[in-house]
């Protein structure tokens, strides 16, 4: 048996030479260029924790992980719970009584925001948003500069991204309710209860391990979102929508200063790395 299974080793040998040249190589060299000064051009000169010294006391970075939150609520919890809400309804109102080919639609349409290009979605809703001509002014009649004021930039933002992220839990769930033994609902129904009760006590629990995809896949993604913030709003009007992924990129291209924005970008991955085992043990726990 073990003579097969070395065989198989074999095959994820190409897998692993890329994992490495992609991912560990470039984090080891960005971990070892957080320790030094340098603009990108010549020789970086080592100066040791000043990087990580200077985070901790920089308002910016502090106020980027400030604007993290808000957008894990508008792309990880807002769409899980609209997700559960439109699956459920998908699958067991809208497929019984209007076939699955309609429910089929509806779901593609809902997961027609994750196939556009990010940088599409953005451009069109900046173009709808636009304080001057955008259709969203438009039509209810406003003048708000949604993406260019700083106490609309940022819940704005959220708004878009609440769009754009919520097709990927809804087909997700719906894939787990598929799974889910019949028997459940037919005997909840033999009883009595109602649609409310049965999404509550069997829906849920029944795709608490896509649940827990969904939410983690979704947080990392808030952690690390980039292509939106620099379509629509390069982390302003002033740093009003500013999130780390996007000032760790200032600070490499636009600044020279690539130590610094290395930092970021390890304090970032980092995060990402204790959000993920956190998530993994949790459910670990659960099951």
């Amino acid at each position: 048996m073990r003579v097969r299974t070395r065989g198989y080793w074999l095959y994820l040998i190409p897998s692993l030479l890329l994992f490495l040249g992609v991912i560990v190589v470039p984090f080891l060299m960005n971990v070892g260029a957080s320790f030094t000064r340098w603009s990108g051009v010549g020789t970086p000169r080592w100066i040791g924790f000043d990087n990580y010294a200077r985070l901790l006391q920089d308002e910016r970075f502090w106020q980027s992980f400030q604007h993290n939150v808000g957008l894990i609520v508008a792309m990880a919890i807002v769409p899980t719970a609209i997700g559960l809400l439109l699956a459920a309804a998908l699958f067991d109102y809208i497929g019984k009584r209007f076939g699955s080919r309609t429910a089929s639609a509806l779901r593609a349409m809902y997961y027609l925001p994750q196939v556009l290009p990010v940088a599409v979605a953005g451009v069109v809703w900046g173009w709808m948003l636009h304080p001057s001509y955008g259709a969203v002014n438009q039509i209810f009649g406003l003048d708000l500069d949604w993406l260019g004021d700083p106490d609309l930039a940022l819940a704005t933002v959220m708004a878009v991204m609440v769009w754009f992220q919520l097709g990927y839990p809804v087909v997700i769930f719906m894939a787990g309710l598929q799974r889910v033994d019949p028997a459940y609902y037919e005997a909840a129904e033999i009883d009595g209860a109602s649609w409310w009760r049965k999404f509550w006590h069997i829906t849920i629990p029944q795709i608490r391990p896509e649940i827990f995809v969904v939410l983690l896949t979704c947080t990392i993604a808030a952690l690390k979102v980039f292509g939106p913030i620099f379509v629509l709003t390069r982390g302003g009007p002033g740093n009003a929508t500013m999130v780390p992924s996007y000032f760790s990129y200032l600070n490499f291209f636009q600044k020279s200063n690539v130590g610094y924005g290395s930092a970021i970008a390890t304090v970032l991955a980092l995060i990402i790395i204790v959000v993920t085992f956190l998530f993994l043990r949790v459910q670990e726990r659960e099951q």
